[in-house]
C-alpha cells in the first residue's frame, strides 16, 4: 500500500508575513486524516505574535492585531506546542503534508530559535521526515504546466474541495488532499516508502531551484540566491 491511501498529517500556518527569518506565526493547524480522507483529529492554535500584523496579511487570513492580542496565546509557549505536536507526528513516521514545506517549516523554526525553545530538528536530533510537499511534488510530476501553483489553484486543478482558503484548517485539510490525489495520479511517486518519497522531494526541490536559479540569470533579474534546501532553510548564524 502506498502512502497517498494511508494516514497522513496536513499542517499549515498563517503569518504576518512572507519571511521566514522575520515574519510571525498567527494561527497554525494540524489534521489527522485517514485513509479516505476524513478528518480523524484536528488541533488549531492562535497566537498573539507579538508584533503589529500588516493589513496586507489580516486581509488573508482575517486575524487583526486587535483580534489576536484579545484572544490569541502568548508565543512562546504556544510555538513550544506546535513544535512537538509536529515531532510527535514525525517520531512515528506519519507523512506530515505542508504546502511549500520549505515556508512553513523554516519560518517555524525560526520562531523556536526567538523565544528559545528547543526547535523540530531539536526534538527529534535530525532534521524533519518524512514530510511531503504538494507543491514540489506538482512541479516535479508535471514540469512544464503553464499557470500558478499556489494552494487554489492545485486544488482548482486536481479537484480538492478548498473551503475557506487561508484557514489554516481548511488549508491543510486541502493540501493533504492534493497530495493524495497527486500520488493516485501519478504511479511514479506513489512510492511504498514516505521516507523514499522525501528523499525524492529533497533531489527535486534542489533540481527545481537551480532551474529558477538559471531562470533568473537567463533574464538577467538580480534576485538573491534561490535557496535548493528542503524541507528547512538552514540557519545562518
Amino acid at each position: 500500500m502506498s502512502w497517498h491511501q494511508e494516514l497522513l498529517v496536513g499542517f499549515d500556518l498563517e503569518t504576518t508575513g512572507t519571511d521566514v527569518e522575520q515574519d510571525r506565526v498567527v494561527t497554525a493547524a494540524l489534521i489527522r486524516l485517514e485513509g479516505d480522507g476524513r478528518v480523524a483529529d484536528k488541533r488549531s492554535w492562535l497566537l498573539d505574535p507579538g508584533v503589529p500584523i500588516p493589513d496586507e496579511a489580516a486581509e488573508i487570513h482575517g486575524m487583526s492585531t486587535a483580534y489576536v492580542q484579545e484572544h490569541g496565546r502568548a508565543p512562546a509557549a504556544a510555538i513550544a506546542e506546535i513544535t512537538e505536536a509536529l515531532a510527535e507526528v514525525l517520531r512515528a513516521d506519519i507523512p506530515l503534508v505542508v504546502m511549500n514545506a520549505r515556508y512553513d517549516l523554516s519560518l517555524l523554526d525560526r520562531e523556536c530559535r526567538r523565544h528559545g525553545v528547543p526547535t523540530l530538528t531539536d526534538r527529534l536530533g535530525r532534521p524533519p521526515a518524512p514530510v511531503i510537499d504538494p507543491l514540489v511534488l506538482d512541479k516535479h510530476v508535471d514540469r512544464y504546466r503553464k499557470g500558478k501553483r499556489a494552494l487554489q489553484a492545485l486544488c482548482g486543478h486536481y479537484g480538492v474541495p478548498l473551503d475557506g482558503a487561508h484557514e489554516a484548517g481548511a488549508d491543510a485539510v486541502a493540501a493533504a488532499g492534493v497530495a493524495r490525489r497527486i500520488g493516485e495520479k501519478y504511479p511514479a511517486v506513489a512510492l511504498p516508502s514516505p521516507r523514499a518519497l522525501h528523499g525524492l522531494q529533497e533531489q527535486a526541490a534542489a533540481e527545481q531551484a537551480a532551474s529558477f536559479q538559471a531562470y533568473l540569470r537567463r533574464s538577467g533579474d538580480p534576485r538573491a540566491r534561490v535557496e535548493p534546501a528542503w524541507p528547512l532553510i538552514p540557519f545562518q548564524r
